[in-house]
């Protein structure tokens, strides 16, 4: 006979006095956890209590109830109403809603505890997103609902966010699919379409990081922090219909611009109003370019003056700043550090100063009409303006009056010549970009009315004469040899031979690296050889040939030939190029000779690519090969342990890394490693360094940073306000 089930009695409700309850010390409830009892209070008054006590009464020793009743259950409901009694805004004979357990239940106090803690389900976080989202709908703002559950409006924000992920994404976290760090991370881009992209893309993967999800997601944005954003400034953007995407959960340093096209645009229109307003000073030409080469002024003749003065109102700004500079400085005077904010605004003060007195130089006229100005930006987003170059093919014709027989004396002519060009100062400036004009008003050129010259075939015949006579006169002068070549060298270094010509058919051809990695103009080596090239050229009085010579001859020996051997070095070519076999350009003959030289020549200077400041980088190296040549290199650096700590990842990931392992080891390509030294190595038995032993590796490999990162957990532990 099948037994009947047992029906199940639930324990009466009533409404007891809060004057009635006392808090039990059958409470399991200890440590404190949750929201703290003064919200939960103040949660209470707005809400009502929700949720009724779990009470017994409270029993004499002979066993009759005394009145009173005992909460085993809600002790920090009880608390929050005792702290509004506290408060008198709730009177202490108010009824309280409570669930009564019979006396002589076999059920224990603690069991009563225990059982409504443990039997309580948290709210999945995403049911909390969700339930934000309806609130929001419903009229509440952000501030309200921060206000109604004790949490920030930059909290709401972020919970609202999260919601707003694509629909398929959030079912995948509601399945415990996705971490909740995952989430957070595709909130960075609103396109649903593209969410799910980056999610299919990855989900296959083994890097499922949170960073590689914003990488994706913002992989054709720019970031407010580039120097083209600076310089146009995001609010001018947004003003130009361009949007941002944001980061709510971490540091996104002012986010990402959506439209690149938009700010270039923005960038090229600013860069040429500032170009159209420096054209004002007079000008010949303006080049505008959003990054210089290195080597840009190679040939250009740089011209010298004095600064031009402060204005009233500048004067009393530079004043006022230095003031405050030498009174912070003062003040601290002694201690060992600056404070923070301190050293901070000295660092601004200097910047504000250094703009100040960054004076455009005062021209004559005449110079002003031939030379022009570069136009471009900093690395940190500034303006950069370069003023006062002078291109060869403007410099003033030394020989317009040789063929007449009656050459100008003591340069007057060429300065006349030069007067002539300058009438259109200010009327003709050529603004370019990229080769490009922008704008162009350009006077067309007028007859300077010189005399014909003379036969050509006389004047062959008769500086062939003297040009034997100067042969003969030079081979028995070691000291007059030595300063024409100087003379010659100094010229195409610092103003190039297409500028003035030569007596001397001997030159060093200024080598332009057209292959360049976009880093060298900013290397130790490049600012060694401009320092350089700046101290001499302080020096050189150029533009006059006769008072260069002078110079030349009154240098003593060792300045003479240390500025030799500046010139000559812009004529080092050890430039791997392409073979050409129609002739132009290298042959395979030319290029097998040029290298071995270069060799010869860098054992000689003792070159070291290292203290030279190279480094295999991402950016330099490690990115630009295959993955092959990356294990190849952290193999001979770190040994076979390290390299296959690394042989998994994907490529972008492995460079990262290798450029991490790699930084101080020394370890160079082949192409630029000593072939004398190499050698050496090889012969001493000094090769690639010995592979790490699997036994030793925990203890002497440098692990990836991958591997010992703290990675965050997955679990979210966000409660819903009881």
């Amino acid at each position: 006979m099948a037994k009947s089930a047992q029906k199940v009695t639930l324990c009466p409700s009533r409404d007891i006095p809060f004057d009635k309850l006392v808090l039990s010390q059958s409470n399991v409830r200890r440590i404190k956890a949750g929201i703290s009892v003064e919200e939960l209070a103040e949660d209470i008054a707005r809400r009502g209590l929700l949720q009724s006590l779990s009470v017994r009464p409270v029993v004499a020793e002979d066993g009759s109830e005394t009145g009173k009743f005992e909460i085993p259950a809600g002790g920090r409901r009880f608390q929050a109403l005792s702290l509004l009694v506290k408060q008198k805004r709730l009177a202490k004979t108010t009824p309280i809603p409570c669930i009564v357990r019979d006396a002589k239940s076999t059920i224990l106090a603690e069991d009563d505890s225990l059982a409504e803690n443990m039997q309580r389900a948290a709210l999945h976080p995403l049911d909390q997103f969700r339930a934000f989202v309806a609130l929001r709908e419903k009229g509440q703002g952000d501030e309200e609902i921060a206000a109604a559950f004790f949490v920030t409006p930059q909290v709401v924000k972020q919970r609202l966010k999260l919601a707003s992920v694509a629909p398929a994404l959030l079912e995948l976290y509601a399945e415990d699919e996705m971490t909740l760090e995952q989430l957070m991370a595709f909130t960075v881009n609103p396109d649903h379409e593209r969410q799910v992209q980056v999610w299919e893309a990855i989900k296959s993967s083994w890097n499922k990081e949170p960073y590689q999800i914003r990488r994706m997601l913002t992989e054709t944005s720019v970031r407010a922090s580039d120097r083209r954003a600076v310089f146009v400034g995001v609010e001018a953007y947004e003003t130009a219909g361009g949007t941002l995407l944001h980061d709510l959960f971490q540091g996104d340093d002012g986010g990402w611009l959506e439209d690149p096209a938009l700010l270039d645009r923005l960038v090229s229109e600013k860069l040429q109003a500032e170009a159209e307003a420096i054209a004002t000073e007079g000008w010949k030409w303006i080049e505008v370019s959003l990054d210089l080469p290195y080597g840009y002024s190679h040939g250009l003749r740089r011209l010298s003056g004095d600064p031009a003065p402060m204005t009233d109102d500048e004067g009393a700004a530079h004043a006022k700043l230095l003031a405050e500079y030498r009174a912070l400085e003062e003040q601290y005077e002694g201690q060992d550090e600056f404070p923070e904010e301190i050293d901070a605004r000295l660092g601004a003060l200097e910047v504000a100063m250094e703009k100040l007195e960054a004076r455009p130089l005062i021209v004559a006229d005449v110079e002003l009409a031939r030379a022009g100005a570069f136009v471009t930006l900093d690395r940190c987003g500034e303006l950069a303006v370069y003023r006062g170059f002078v291109r060869p093919e403007d410099e003033p014709r030394e020989d317009a009056d040789v063929h007449s027989g009656e050459p100008a004396a003591d340069g007057q002519g060429t300065e006349l010549s030069a007067a002539s060009s300058a009438d259109g100062v200010g009327h003709g400036t050529v603004i370019t970009s990229a080769g490009q004009a922008l704008a162009a008003n350009v006077p067309d050129d007028e007859d300077d009315g010189a005399l014909k010259p003379l036969p050509e075939r006389l004047v062959m015949e008769l500086t062939a004469h003297r040009t034997l006579a100067l042969r003969e006169a030079v081979g028995r002068s070691p000291d007059v040899a030595l300063t024409l070549l100087l003379l010659k060298l100094v010229n195409d270094t610092f103003r190039t031979s297409s500028s003035a010509g030569s007596c001397l058919d001997a030159s060093v051809r200024h080598v332009y690296m057209s292959a360049q990695a976009s880093d060298l103009k900013e290397s130790v080596v490049a600012k060694l050889v401009d320092d350089r090239h700046a101290e001499w050229e302080a020096d050189l009085p150029l533009g006059n040939d006769a008072a260069l010579w002078d110079y030349l001859t009154s240098l003593d020996q060792p300045s003479r030939l240390s500025l030799l051997a500046h010139c000559l070095s812009f004529g080092i070519n050890a430039l791997h190029e392409k073979v050409n076999p129609y002739g132009a350009g290298i042959s395979a003959g030319g290029l097998t000779r040029r290298m071995p030289q270069s060799d010869l020549v860098a054992q000689a200077v003792d070159l070291d690519m290292v203290e030279a400041g190279w480094q295999p980088t991402a950016d330099t190296y490690l990115n630009r090969v295959p993955k092959a040549r990356i294990l190849e290199a952290v193999r001979e650096a770190k040994g076979e342990g390290t390299a296959q700590l690394l042989d998994h990842l994907k490529k972008g990931e492995m460079a990262t890394e290798a450029e991490r392992l790699l930084k101080g080891s020394g370890w160079l390509p082949e192409v630029l490693r000593r072939h004398d030294l190499a050698a050496l190595d090889d012969a001493e038995g000094r090769g690639a360094p010995e592979p790490v032993s699997d036994a030793g590796q925990t203890e002497d490999v440098d692990l990836p940073a991958f591997l010992t990162a703290d990675l965050p957990g997955d679990d979210a532990s966000m409660m819903a306000a009881e």
